[in-house]
C-alpha cells in the first residue's frame, strides 16, 4: 500500500494553516482559571462589536437548561466558583456533566452565561476590571487574527473546559438530535473551478445538506478525515459521529481547487473556499482548505480539513 494515514497528512505540504490559532490558544491555556474567565469575557464583548453570534437552537440548548437553571438560583460568589471550576477541570457534578456534552451545547452554554452576565443574572466580572498582563497580550493576539481564527480560538477555549472526559470511564455522550437531510428540492450544488471529480463534489454537496449518510459512503472502510489542529479521525464510525456531532447546518462555498495522480493509483485534490457556521452565520467565512486522498476505486482515504494562515492562501495550490 503506497499511503498510511501518517504519510497521507503530507500531501499538498506548501499548504499553510493559520498556526496563530494554536499557538494562541496555548498562551490562553496557562492562564490562570481567573485570568481564562477574564478573557473570555472581554473577547466575547469585543468580538461582539463586529461578529453577531447567533443564539443558539432550541435543540442544543435543552440539555444544559437544568445546569443552567442550577447555576441561575445561585450566588454570585457560587456563580464565580463554578466558572472557576469550569477553568480548572476540576472534578465536581457540573464539570463532570459538562464534559459530556458535545461542543454546540457547550457553547450555548457560555453563550446564555454571557447573555446573563450583560443582564446581571451571573455574576459579571466587576466595574473597571483589568486583565492581567499575560492576559491581556492573549487578548491582543486575538485581535490580530482574521475573525474567522477568532471564533476558532474562542470555541476551543470553552470546549476544552470542564472535566477531562478521558477520565470519566463509561459514560453517555451528550449530543443534540441529528438534524435530517434536505429535501432534493432544497438543495444546491456546488461548482468548483478546475475540478470535476464527483466524489469530492458529492462530499461538498451532501455536507451542505446534512445527508452524512450517503457522506459517509464516500469514504474508504480504513478512510481518515482530520479536522483543524487535530490528529486524524480514523474510521467510518468515528468519522460519522464527527460530522453529526459538529458539521451540522454548515454551509461550504469551495471556489477552486486542483487535481493530481498520486503513487499506486490514488489521486489528490486540493480545494479552497470558505465555510459559514450556523453561530455566526454568513457574518463569518473562515478560510479554509480540503486535502484530498482518493484511493483507486475513489474512495476517500483521507481528507485534512485545514484552516488557512490568510486569505491569500486561497489561491495557494501548489503542491
Amino acid at each position: 500500500m503506497p499511503f498510511t494515514i501518517d504519510s497521507a497528512r503530507g500531501i499538498f505540504p506548501s499548504t499553510l494553516s493559520a498556526d496563530a490559532v494554536p499557538a494562541t490558544i496555548a498562551r490562553f491555556n496557562l492562564l490562570s482559571a481567573e485570568d481564562q474567565l477574564a478573557w473570555t469575557w472581554f473577547a466575547y464583548r469585543e468580538m461582539g462589536k463586529t461578529i453577531t453570534i447567533a443564539a443558539p437552537g432550541a435543540a442544543s440548548m435543552q440539555f444544559a437548561e437544568a445546569t443552567l437553571n442550577q447555576i441561575r438560583q445561585m450566588s454570585f460568589p457560587e456563580q464565580t466558583q463554578v466558572m472557576c471550576d469550569l477553568a480548572n477541570h476540576a472534578d465536581t457534578p457540573i464539570c463532570r456533566t459538562y464534559a459530556a456534552w458535545t461542543p454546540n451545547i457547550k457553547l450555548g452554554f457560555w453563550y446564555q452565561l454571557g447573555q446573563w452576565m450583560d443582564q446581571g443574572i451571573v455574576a459579571p466580572i466587576p466595574a473597571g476590571y483589568q486583565l492581567s498582563a499575560n492576559a491581556s497580550a492573549v487578548l491582543q493576539a486575538l485581535r490580530e487574527l482574521d475573525q474567522g481564527q477568532q471564533i476558532t480560538v474562542l470555541r476551543s477555549a470553552v470546549v476544552d473546559m470542564g472535566f477531562d472526559p478521558d477520565k470519566l470511564g463509561d459514560y453517555t455522550r451528550v449530543s443534540e438530535p441529528v438534524v435530517p437531510p434536505k429535501d432534493a428540492s432544497q438543495r444546491t450544488q456546488v461548482t468548483i473551478e478546475g475540478i470535476t471529480n464527483p466524489t469530492v463534489l458529492s462530499y461538498m454537496n451532501n455536507l451542505n445538506a446534512n445527508d452524512f449518510g450517503a457522506l459517509i459512503d464516500l469514504f474508504a472502510p480504513d478512510g481518515a478525515l482530520q479536522p483543524p489542529f487535530q490528529r486524524p479521525i480514523v474510521g467510518r464510525d468515528a468519522i460519522l459521529r464527527f460530522f453529526n456531532e459538529e458539521c451540522q447546518n454548515l454551509n461550504l462555498l469551495p471556489e477552486r481547487g486542483v487535481s493530481e495522480p498520486a503513487e499506486g493509483g490514488y489521486t489528490q485534490i486540493k480545494v479552497t473556499g470558505k465555510v459559514q457556521t450556523p453561530w455566526f452565520g454568513a457574518a463569518v467565512g473562515m478560510n479554509m482548505a480540503w486535502r484530498f486522498l482518493l484511493n483507486p476505486q475513489g474512495k476517500i482515504f483521507f481528507v485534512a480539513i485545514d484552516l488557512l494562515a490568510s486569505p491569500k492562501e486561497l489561491l495557494n495550490l501548489i503542491r
